[in-house]
């Protein structure tokens, strides 16, 4: 089994971060959450809804079960959920499966028979039945009846905010569909309730999620309840008004997108795009069943720049993918050369248990992956190196995410965490505090990372 090794993988959630103090005699009970920030969000839910009875454990020996949250995209996070799941038996002993990969319960069985139950997706009841199973919950009425605050597995000043579940397209290298449905989008004004709750609480950013943002609302019919309309473009003006930053991922290039540049322009959304535009070739995009309008997505980025100047462009691509030519990989590289993204991921091609593309003709062989996959990064390394050179010298406004005794960590306004770049200033830093917004002098450029001082 080909398998992309972290490091090649642009999908990964940040750590989870677990504080939360049991109180005394309390049964206590881990999470080890895998895969992208969407599951993230749904091991937060589970926690919250643990919090009535439960502890939480940030180690295997003081929990008395862990739930593994996996995660099934790719075969290479399929193996890292087996890993995950055999070492919570090896250290725990009692062990609840739940998200992407729980879609396939006998293939989890066939490797870990010992598990005590197994979930799918964001089936948060039957992992709660499974949790009072394995441990029965000990609540005081006085303390864990009322009304709990959100867990939260990310630092404290931002946070994921899931605006919808699945997914309408089909493409042939994907089967996040069959494991997560169709798209399910939640009312406006419910995500407009969580996110006010949470710049309440400190969170200073907010990183909008979905499988496909643009979709937002589609399967609703835009439904306006309660005074908000279930649009992106709407959600986005109204989560722009709550004073926090704003970050859009996984943005589809569909022409209502252009709405969202003037927001950027006008400071209520970060100047930020999260797109997976996953190839250039018109042939390659047929072959993944996706739009094949590269030549035109140019020219959107080209309207989105004079729009928005300082907008930051991410995507992520797939190579080696199969029938891929080498003249194909070149019209890429073309394209890259081309559209001049600010930060780009990429994967190396591999099959997932169920998806179409596996039985395509003319899977490339791993070495000329592997070959492709140097040679689109180099690429990209020279231009994100250049673009922060350009930087050099302006002053922007950053967060910090991290201080430590050599460095505040921080990220600027085209930065998401742990996928993207870091600002760190290494002088006069010892008055900021973590979650604070500084404004800093960039005087020293990488092939990623920045370096300023606070102004």
């Amino acid at each position: 089994m080909s398998t992309n090794p972290p490091n090649l993988r642009p999908d990964l959630a940040p750590k989870a971060q677990i504080s939360n103090p049991s109180r005394p005699g309390q049964p206590t009970i881990g999470m080890v959450s895998l895969g992208c920030p969407k599951a993230l969000v749904d091991s937060e839910r589970i926690l919250t809804r643990l919090r009535e009875g439960y502890g939480v454990s940030p180690d295997y020996a003081g929990a008395d079960a862990v739930i593994v949250n996996t995660c099934g995209f790719l075969d290479s996070a399929k193996a890292e959920s087996l890993d995950a799941i055999g070492e919570a038996l090896n250290e725990n002993g009692k062990v609840i499966v739940t998200g992407c990969l729980g879609a396939e319960p006998d293939y989890i069985r066939e490797h870990h028979p010992r598990i005590l139950a197994v979930t799918g997706p964001h089936q948060y009841e039957q992992v709660l039945d499974a949790v009072h199973g394995a441990v029965p919950p000990s609540p005081d009425p006085f303390i864990d009846l009322l009304p709990a605050q959100a867990v939260s597995l990310t630092p404290r000043h931002y946070s994921y905010l899931k605006i919808s579940e699945g997914c309408n397209h089909k493409c042939k290298f994907c089967i996040i569909p069959d494991m997560r449905g169709r798209l399910q989008s939640r009312p406006a004004h419910a995500i407009l309730r969580e996110a006010e709750k949470l710049v309440q609480n400190g969170v200073n950013e907010l990183l909008v999620i979905s499988q496909d943002t643009s979709a937002y609302g589609v399967d609703i019919k835009h439904a306006e309840d309660r005074g908000h309309r279930a649009h992106i473009t709407d959600l986005a003006r109204d989560l722009g008004s709550l004073g926090a930053w704003v970050r859009l991922h996984y943005v589809y290039p569909y022409p209502h997108v252009r709405n969202l540049i003037p927001l950027m322009a006008e400071g209520l959304v970060l100047p930020y795009l999260d797109i997976p535009f996953q190839h250039a070739h018109p042939d390659v995009l047929k072959r993944m069943a996706r739009p094949a309008a590269a030549a035109k997505t140019l020219d959107e980025i080209a309207a989105w720049r004079d729009t928005c100047p300082d907008i930051t462009l991410r995507s992520t691509f797939i190579v080696g993918y199969p029938g891929e030519t080498e003249a194909e990989f070149q019209t890429l590289l073309d394209w890259l050369d081309e559209a001049q993204l600010d930060r780009v991921g990429c994967f190396q091609y591999e099959n997932v248990d169920g998806a179409r593309s596996n039985a395509l003709p003319d899977h490339v062989p791993d070495e000329v992956k592997q070959d492709r996959w140097n040679r689109f990064m180099e690429k990209a390394q020279a231009i994100s190196a250049a673009k922060l050179e350009a930087k050099v010298g302006r002053r922007m406004d950053v967060i910090i995410d991290e201080i430590d005794d050599e460095a505040a960590t921080c990220r600027t306004k085209a930065d998401a965490p742990e996928i993207d770049g870091n600002l760190f200033i290494d002088e006069g830093f010892e008055n900021l505090s973590v979650g604070q917004i500084v404004t800093v002098e960039v005087e020293e450029a990488g092939e990623y990372d920045l370096w300023g001082r606070v102004v």
